[in-house]
């Protein structure tokens, strides 16, 4: 990878107009963040076939590839194994990707979302040769592929595929140890591979953003200009053989934020590292579920229940006292009247199969029923 500057543009959390309607994407508001990243130095846009439900690579043509001269930014896109169920679906997905975005080719592409199942869908459609074939003729300038399992099944995949140009990680300080993302075995077996690593999810879906108080406090009394969420991405990009770091952004803020102190990066030094230890035994207190709210889990449920946010809500609930959670009730309520309840789960399991942090979906919405749907939540709800 030729990135001079470690900050990449991830078009998966666009700001919206409409909070309940993912395609609403905020198209002024995008392009003047697409153009200050560009003018602040920044070259590095990620979208996908699924992201915004389709309509994140659509953006990128409106946004950035019309408005821009191609030879300004390196543009990612991925092959969604999740859709591919027979080998013509490739061709066919990939040259809608090139007629979404504008381009004939991309700088990076991406094998999307890669476990142990979806990786048995790629060798049998035999997806890895597809881009491979696609990469020799110059529509793909580097290859490799995202990942969302243990990292036995990483090494697997690697020795099987030892030409990936680079992999794509879900690492953060609390990950790290985690025994589902295994953040740290994934990491130590790419390095062993020696490949460039792009990072997802650095900020944990916004969790590493909004963290408890004394966190908070903690950061500030050792540097008190720097946001929250810096402490998270900085972690990551001061790691060996991480080349991006790709960053959500969901509004013009958060982008001048992040790349006011990725404009000219420095790692962690001892002290900070040191706290950030701290704040992950800090936060896993106060997290029950571990979502990320990628959504990946609602593109095809049955029922459309709003699994990440009903999960969102939870996690408020068990660190509420009790008076206090009639609003978290009705919030829940309310998105009730526009998409399943938890207690509408059929058990199907495809939102497990689509996790990308191997969460027991289906036991956790037995939970969120019980919290929210209960005989204890009910009776609050009469309470005058």
């Amino acid at each position: 990878m030729v990135e001079t500057k470690k900050l990449g543009f991830g078009l998966m959390r666009l700001p919206l107009t409409d909070g309940n309607d993912p395609t609403s994407i905020d198209y002024e508001q995008v392009c003047r963040m697409v153009d200050t990243f560009i003018d602040r130095g920044f070259t590095y846009f990620d979208t996908a076939y699924m992201y915004h439900n389709g309509e994140s690579e659509k953006m990128v043509k409106k946004a950035l590839v019309s408005r821009h001269k191609r030879d300004t930014f390196t543009l990612a896109t991925k092959m969604p194994t999740m859709h591919l169920r027979v080998a013509e679906d490739m061709p066919r997905i990939f040259a809608e990707q090139c007629e979404k975005c504008g381009v004939d080719y991309f700088d990076y592409y991406l094998i999307h979302c890669l476990n142990t199942g979806l990786y048995d869908t790629a060798t049998k459609l035999k997806t890895f040769e597809f881009c491979e074939n696609l990469k020799r003729e110059g529509r793909i300038k580097k290859l490799g592929f995202s990942f969302h399992d243990k990292a036995d099944v990483l090494e697997r995949i690697l020795h099987d595929h030892p030409d990936v140009d680079f992999v794509q990680l879900q690492i953060n300080y609390l990950d790290w140890e985690d025994s589902g993302v295994q953040s740290r075995l994934c990491y130590e077996v790419a390095k062993k591979y020696d490949k460039k690593i792009v990072i997802m999810e650095p900020v944990k879906g916004g969790t590493l953003a909004s963290v408890p108080e004394g966190v908070e406090k903690m950061f500030k009394e050792i540097n008190p200009e720097l946001s929250v969420p810096s402490w998270a991405i900085r972690f990551v990009a001061g790691l060996p053989n991480v080349a991006m770091v790709l960053s959500g952004m969901s509004n013009y803020e958060q982008l001048l934020d992040n790349t006011s102190y990725m404009q000219d990066f420095k790692p962690l030094n001892e002290v900070e590292m040191d706290a950030v230890w701290k704040a992950a035994d800090m936060i896993k207190t106060k997290i029950s579920i571990g979502c990320t709210a990628c959504h990946y889990c609602t593109e095809k449920c049955p029922k459309n229940i709003a699994t990440p946010e009903y999960f969102g809500l939870y996690n408020k609930f068990q660190h509420t006292d009790k008076e206090d959670r009639k609003p978290l009730i009705e919030e829940y309520q309310e998105l009730t009247l526009t998409h399943g309840a938890a207690s509408e789960c059929i058990r199907c399991m495809q939102c497990e199969r689509m996790c990308p942090q191997q969460l027991p979906i289906v036991s956790l919405l037995n939970k969120v029923k019980k919290s929210f749907e209960g005989r204890a939540a009910q009776a609050l709800m009469e309470e005058t």
